[in-house]
């Protein structure tokens, strides 16, 4: 019987025999596959990290590597435009759009989008007295192929008054009340890394060179040459937004962009998405208009010299409502709440995805159409 047992049990162990050899070959061959991969990955990293002629890598592994937020782009040396570090802007005559993504580095080369592109032509066009930057923290260079994003950028390089350079954060913020706050890992460790890095950009670049700051996604609808030199603008009943902002190369409009450093350098705050933008300009608002606290009151109050503009100057339309841009028949509505406009804000960070046919009459392309027609002239299919 016992004969019998082994007998047995020897059979199935050689019937198992294959399929534990399939089982350990497979095995193997996940292990060889991961080790191979690693080994690829590193090599990748590697490359970006030792050799400054790499300027390209694709967005899938660019992702693979960091988070969406991620600003690690700013980092890399290589091959970029003119830095805005080597020159003197014109003070107090100078118009400035940050591009803070790392699209630039990612694709190789500069690149924006219509909505960019448009922003700075209708600033360019509506104010040609003012030099216009449009400063690219991603590092990367010009490289005409011809495709869309080419077109914007020579559609742009045909105002006389519109300059294209490179922002090295590391070398802008040497010196500086907020330079902590990037060397140190700071601003990269925030939840909003690119958004936070762009509202620590635009104060500074206003407190070093003074001048006009606007964000990428609006129209410049009116000419801001005759401004006073100092003011932003209400975006509701009870915040001052940063979409729009001027301060003073000198004298107190020097000294409070100087304040709203101090802010960041002592309060900034990576886990709130609007602390480090509007909510530097507002704290400081409610601080020097005579005891306002809330928006609406600060524009009745002369705040130091600084002047908060209504909200139907520059965000007539709620973020809350920005698909009235989008809408036809909304058009007549928001063309009448930004009449008095001197720039219409659509709202990006809601409004990005949503295209706009080039046939279309909305209020967003009519307005477009009229004040950049050369970057609409160059669209493919969509705006």
């Amino acid at each position: 019987m016992l004969r019998k047992y082994h007998e047995h049990h020897a059979k199935l162990l050689l019937e198992r025999e294959p399929n534990m050899n399939s089982f350990w070959l497979q095995k193997r061959k996940c292990l060889y596959i991961l080790i191979c991969s690693n080994i690829l990955i590193w090599l990748v990293l590697g490359l970006m990290f030792y050799s400054p002629s790499i300027h390209y890598i694709p967005m899938k592994m660019y992702r693979y590597f960091y988070p969406v937020d991620s600003i690690y782009c700013y980092r890399l040396k290589m091959e970029s435009l003119s830095d805005i570090s080597s020159i003197n802007p014109k003070k107090d005559k100078s118009i400035f759009f940050h591009e803070t993504s790392c699209k630039s580095f990612i694709k190789g080369k500069i690149s924006i989008e219509a909505r960019q592109a448009c922003a700075v032509e209708s600033a360019a066009k509506m104010n040609p007295n003012f030099d216009v930057y449009l400063l690219f923290t991603s590092p990367g260079i010009l490289h005409f192929d011809g495709d869309e994003s080419d077109r914007f950028l020579k559609a742009l390089l045909s105002y006389k008054n519109v300059k294209m350079m490179h922002l090295d954060y590391e070398k802008y913020v040497e010196g500086t009340p907020v330079e902590h706050l990037y060397k140190s890992g700071i601003i990269e460790d925030s939840d909003y890394a690119m958004s936070h890095a762009s509202d620590v950009l635009r104060y500074l670049t206003l407190w070093k060179y003074g001048g006009i700051y606007l964000d990428l996604d609006v129209i410049v609808t009116k000419s801001l040459e005759k401004l006073p030199p100092n003011y932003s603008g209400a975006e509701s009943d009870k915040d001052v937004a940063a979409g729009v902002m001027s301060f003073s190369s000198s004298g107190k409009g020097h000294t409070l962009a100087g304040t709203c450093l101090d802010d960041l350098k002592n309060n900034f705050n990576g886990r709130d998405w609007g602390y480090n933008g509007p909510g530097v300009v507002t704290r400081l608002l409610k601080s020097i208009c005579g005891g306002a606290k809330l928006a609406k009151d600060m524009i009745k109050k002369d705040c130091q010299g600084f002047k908060v503009y209504p909200r139907e100057s520059f965000y007539a339309v709620p973020w809350t409502k920005w698909k009235m841009f989008f809408d036809e028949n909304s058009t007549g509505a928001v063309n009448k709440l930004t009449k008095k406009s001197y720039a219409i804000h659509v709202w990006n960070k809601h409004s990005a995805s949503t295209k706009i046919s080039l046939t279309s009459n909305v209020s967003y392309i009519l307005n477009a159409r009229k004040f950049c027609p050369k970057v609409v002239q160059e669209c493919d299919d969509f705006f």
